[in-house]
């Protein structure tokens, strides 16, 4: 059982929207997925993709292999999402002074 993780298209005639899935890799484009791990608009300004990376990685272990264009997105979007990290982490706080113990 050859394991994909491609494209399926859900859009309508001139309006694209596909899904990322994991597929039987000889089951057609639109068939039933075995799962369903994010969601791709071309059509989107900025980052029309949102992608599960946690599961991406788990069928990444268990042997799917994605498509050129799902590996493309893929790294796009871990490079996305380490920037956001980045962007997130709380500056470091400048340690403040102890202030003497007061003398009763």
């Amino acid at each position: 059982m050859a394991l994909k993780i491609r494209l399926t298209r859900i859009g309508t005639t001139h309006q694209p929207h596909y899904r990322v899935v994991v597929a039987e890799a000889r089951s057609r484009r639109d068939g039933a997925p075995t799962e369903v791990l994010g969601t791709y608009d071309p059509r989107a300004k900025g980052n029309g993709m949102k992608i599960d990376l946690g599961r991406v990685d788990y069928w990444l272990s268990k042997g799917a292999k994605p498509t050129d264009t799902l590996h493309a997105m893929i790294k796009r979007s871990r490079r996305a999402a380490a920037a956001g990290a980045l962007a997130e982490a709380p500056a470091p706080a400048a340690a403040a002074p102890e202030a003497p113990a007061a003398a009763s």
